[in-house]
């Protein structure tokens, strides 16, 4: 029988919740109460005696559950709790209190689990998941992996994405350097050539394992995934740390030593304070807010949000950045047309700093690089005014644009997205802080 801790109120009959507890017994071995408010049937004082078993209290419903849990250690903690004592939105933060310290939550009509470690690595491991698609994981993940390749770590990335490969395929980012060329031959023979993978490769110079998955819970398990067996591979590759990178807000089922992560500045306060928020910033051992500037997000917004994550984690480390274009070759002195994945209201913003730092003559912006036919649209337009079609490595810049030069006859050039501090703590410190901390955990752990 599985071990469990149940939650409780006083708005319910104090025999009725004996009734259930007795009840539950018959599948469960139910070694405490956790008493979460309510004393509309039940003096406030009543405990074993009242209800047959420890009973625990806390200053509110979060602090009884976490004492109850760290106490008795249960598999699972099972709600008996109903309104008002506990709205949908108090059982989300308290089933994120349950997933991260591993237990599972389960209610008359829901059930959650934390999602599934499939394989724990012989070599540390730095996990950086993300609150959502679109937030600057992958460019924040590959600035991690050069900072620290240039630190001297040898570093791994594990990347798995929705157009992943069907076999974990190693990419020796650190020993081949690849072109447009070898990309658009790969898309051609019909890969996805714009994975996170390849982008984490072509962008960190790091060997980079890529994996696929399909589906993502609330809390980010997978549905399908081949990451154990691309963990395996990065494993055995003798590296100093395995970087662990997330898919949107999925989690790769590998075990992490320490967690960065990344929250997209626009999103809103709400995705680290609702639903499984406050889940994914347990986790985390730093947090990047990624994207921080006007217009998408204001100051009064950022101030939500950084209030929200101080709520939850006031101990956590905070970097506040955005993003800037940087192409991979030379291009003073280049027409060029720009693909991006950035809105459209950056797009004058982006055309000043490429024009002002790397010396080319932006002719167009396209913000349609996750948008094949508008994007197609936007070529055919500014065909012949452009000598450089530049790029970022995402959606469809290797279907699409490179294969656009390629029959125009004009060289694409790729362009990292180089995060850039704007306030809070340094990220390169912070970066340097989780690799310490991942090495120090894996070392504690193992026997």
């Amino acid at each position: 029988m599985s071990r469990v801790v149940a939650l409780i109120d006083g708005e319910h009959y104090p025999p009725v919740v004996r009734f259930a507890l007795d009840e539950l017994r018959r599948t469960h071995e139910v070694v405490a109460a956790a008493f979460i408010g309510g004393t509309e049937k039940v003096d406030a004082a009543g405990g074993e005696d009242l209800y047959g078993l420890p009973v625990v209290r806390g200053s509110n419903a979060s602090d009884a559950l976490r004492t109850a849990i760290d106490r008795f250690a249960p598999e699972t903690v099972i709600d008996l709790s109903d309104e008002p004592i506990v709205s949908a939105a108090d059982r989300f933060r308290l089933a994120s209190e349950a997933l991260a310290r591993g237990v599972g939550y389960t209610g008359a009509d829901f059930a959650f689990d934390p999602p599934a470690t499939e394989v724990s690595l012989e070599t540390p491991t730095l996990a950086i998941i993300g609150t959502g698609k679109r937030v600057g994981k992958t460019s924040i993940s590959a600035y991690v992996a050069r900072h620290l390749d240039a630190r001297g770590h040898r570093v791994v990335v594990l990347a798995m994405g929705r157009g992943g490969p069907a076999e974990p395929e190693l990419i020796r980012g650190d020993e081949v350097a690849l072109t447009t060329e070898d990309l658009l031959a790969l898309a051609e023979r019909g890969v996805h050539a714009a994975s996170d993978n390849y982008e984490d490769a072509v962008m960190s110079r790091v060997p980079t394992v890529g994996c696929r998955r399909c589906g993502g819970g609330l809390a980010g398990e997978t549905f399908f995934s081949n990451v154990p067996e691309g963990a395996r591979l990065a494993d055995s590759l003798g590296r100093d740390l395995v970087m662990l990178e997330g898919s949107g807000a999925a989690v790769p089922p590998v075990g992490a030593d320490a967690t960065l992560l990344v929250v997209g500045a626009s999103q809103g306060a709400s995705y680290v304070s609702d639903y499984f928020g406050p889940y994914r910033l347990a986790r985390a051992d730093g947090v990047v807010i990624a994207g921080a500037e006007a217009p998408l997000a204001t100051q009064a917004s950022l101030g939500e949000l950084v209030a929200a994550i101080r709520r939850i984690r006031e101990d956590v480390p905070v970097a506040v950045t955005t993003f800037r274009p940087t192409p991979l070759a030379d291009v003073s002195g280049a027409r060029v047309l720009f693909a991006t994945t950035a809105p459209p209201v950056f797009a004058d913003r982006l055309r000043d700093h490429l024009e002002s730092e790397h010396g080319c003559d932006v002719v167009a912006v396209s913000t349609a690089l996750s948008d094949r036919g508008a994007l197609r649209a936007d070529l055919r337009a500014h065909a012949g005014r452009f000598d450089v079609l530049l790029t970022e490595l995402k959606a469809a810049a290797i279907d699409v644009v490179a294969a656009a030069g390629a029959e125009a006859g004009v060289p694409t050039v790729l362009c990292d997205n180089v995060p850039v501090s704007l306030s809070g703590d340094g990220l390169d410190a912070m970066i340097d802080r989780l690799y310490d901390l991942a090495r120090e955990r894996h070392r504690s752990r193992r026997p």
